[in-house]
């Protein structure tokens, strides 16, 4: 189908936000950007890099003429905002997001919109440690997965829409059941980010309480560098996210811990036919995912 929207109006002009921004104008997708957000200097840097035509400060005045709302913001801001602004919205207008989290996310933005007002769910799968649109690239979604979420409500049309917005940006688009993506995500996203987190407050414990005087961090190499890039995350999104998928968090934090402590026990005997065989193990699982993380990466 043709896409072209008169006006789309992103809130939250971060790295997602912004990246989208600068493809829907290069692409002429939209006639007008408008940016919505809460640090004007950001904003005034999203119009120079191109991600914006302009801004507006009052999120109620930046979706008012809009044709698409995206909501680029924590998703734990999501309440906030589609209280404050959605009986704004025009009639037809279509509200997405591009949480981490969707689940009960989606099922509370559909109950918050005004009627003849459709709401899609999506998770485009392209985030990085980098933050603010100075970070963005209207190349960042290209062969990055994006998914969809719609439920029984979901209105076709908007579904395609927005379905098309993402296949312009590069994406490969998938559908899935919102809570199943959260279970996924929880799986493959979240538990990997709080094992990042765990383990520089680990290290800096461990430099801090135990060996004070060597420089832990001028001697860390490529093995650090690999599994900790992403603890450079924004604390603010990423403590919405664990907290709005907590239930699949915990459990996969639970089943993490029991794998640290069977290593832990290993090594703790000596037992070197039981270690190299959890080793191996972990090696060719790894090997399993190697195709996939190397796009994503």
């Amino acid at each position: 189908m043709a896409l072209h929207f008169t006006q789309v109006t992103i809130i939250g002009v971060g790295l997602i936000g912004g990246s989208l921004g600068m493809i829907l104008r290069r692409k002429g997708l939209a006639a007008r950007v408008i940016g919505v957000g809460r640090r004007v200097e950001n904003l005034k840097i999203a119009v120079e890099l191109g991600a914006i035509d302009r801004y507006v400060v009052d999120p109620k005045d930046g979706v008012r003429d809009a044709d698409l709302v995206v909501l680029a913001t924590p998703v734990g801001t999501y309440d906030q905002h589609l209280t404050g602004w959605a009986s704004c919205l025009k009639k037809g207008a279509i509200v997405t997001d591009v949480g981490s989290v969707k689940g009960l996310l989606v099922e509370q933005a559909e109950r918050a919109m005004p009627a003849g007002v459709h709401f899609v769910g999506a998770h485009p799968i392209a985030g990085k440690e980098k933050t603010g649109v100075a970070a963005g690239s209207d190349q960042l979604f290209i062969g990055a997965r994006c998914i969809m979420t719609p439920t029984k409500t979901t209105d076709p049309q908007a579904l395609q829409q927005v379905r098309t917005m993402w296949q312009e940006t590069g994406s490969e688009v998938l559908t899935m059941d919102a809570h199943l993506h959260d279970k996924i995500l929880g799986a493959v996203s979240h538990l990997p980010h709080v094992a990042a987190f765990a383990l520089m407050n680990a290290l800096a414990e461990i430099r801090d309480q135990q060996i004070p005087s060597l420089d832990l961090e001028n001697h860390s190499g490529g093995g650090l560098r690999d599994t900790t890039r992403i603890a450079a995350s924004s604390p603010e999104t990423w403590r919405d996210i664990f907290l709005w998928n907590r239930d699949n968090v915990v459990t996969f934090i639970e089943a993490y811990e029991r794998s640290l402590n069977q290593l832990k026990q290993l090594i703790r005997v000596g037992d070197t036919a039981g270690l190299e065989k959890e080793l191996e193990r972990a090696r060719q699982e790894r090997e399993k995912f190697s195709t996939r993380l190397a796009v994503s990466e």
